[in-house]
């Protein structure tokens, strides 16, 4: 059932995006409530992970306006409410380091950086660890870790400062069924305390029941906003049914501490 009547934690408008002199991104309307999963989809190429990067601010618009939690994206400065895992990530970033110690990094965003490790710290650390099924490896270094397992301690950085919207960008590409079957329950997990998820992929698999709402791009357009869609209708050559939301001032690009303490962990 599509949300309607929720809080908007992410309210996009006319977002148009130029990458080298091309435009990548033309004109998108997105809005995402309080407490929403929405899967953004369509073919490589899309658009749909420089809408993202656009709607957290790693990326400038060319025209349009983006509200997080009610401000705008250039001016949002809590940090800490937002969960970005990027694209085809890796944990261990070519730093010797346990599974704690990166999820620990998470924590920055609600302590800072000289502020000691609290007891509530501590417990989010745990509990992040916890929800991705990898408690019997928190002291085994990433670097031992299989793929799927260091993306779900990327997703665990992110949990660990405790957010209120989540950005995935495409989390299961290239992992195995039991490391996708672990983020499915992770997600679900992290939906059902009241987040509000965005979660780019190609294919949803084990992800699938989680979706409230689909919205598949289209050459760098929203060409679909509603309910799920069946797969061969999201990469079809046909255009869905439903609404088609195509749509615009300047942001400049915040999250400059956040950006760099995801950058490690890939695009």
């Amino acid at each position: 059932m599509l949300n309607t009547a929720g809080t908007p934690v992410v309210e996009a408008r006319d977002v148009t995006v130029t990458l080298g002199g091309r435009p990548v991104l033309r004109g998108n309307n997105l809005t995402v409530r309080e407490g929403e999963f929405v899967a953004l989809m369509g073919a490589n190429g899309s658009g749909k992970s420089t809408l993202v990067r656009a709607l957290t601010g790693l990326l400038p618009l060319t025209q349009g306006s983006v509200l997080l939690f009610g401000t705008a994206v250039g001016d949002f400065r809590a940090r800490h409410r937002i969960g970005y895992v990027p694209q085809r990530g890796t944990a261990a970033g070519g730093v010797p380091a346990n599974v704690r110690e990166v999820v620990a990094s998470g924590r920055l965003t609600r302590r800072g950086l000289l502020r000691p490790t609290s007891r509530a710290d501590r417990a989010a650390i745990d509990d992040a660890i916890g929800v991705v099924g990898l408690s019997a490896k928190a002291s085994d270094s990433v670097s031992t870790l299989s793929g799927g397992q260091q993306q779900r301690v990327l997703i665990a950085r992110a949990l660990a400062g405790e957010p209120d919207l989540f950005f995935l960008d495409e989390p299961a590409a290239g992992v195995d069924l039991p490391s996708q079957l672990a983020l499915a329950d992770a997600l679900r997990i992290l939906s059902e305390r009241g987040a509000s998820v965005v979660l780019v992929a190609h294919e949803l698999g084990p992800l699938e029941p989680l979706v409230d709402r689909a919205v598949v791009m289209r050459g760098g357009r929203v060409a679909y906003d509603g309910p799920p869609l069946p797969q061969d209708d999201v990469h079809g050559h046909h255009h869905p049914g439903g609404p088609a939301h195509d749509h615009a001032p300047h942001v400049g690009s915040p999250f400059d501490t956040f950006q760099s303490q995801t950058r490690e962990g890939g695009r």
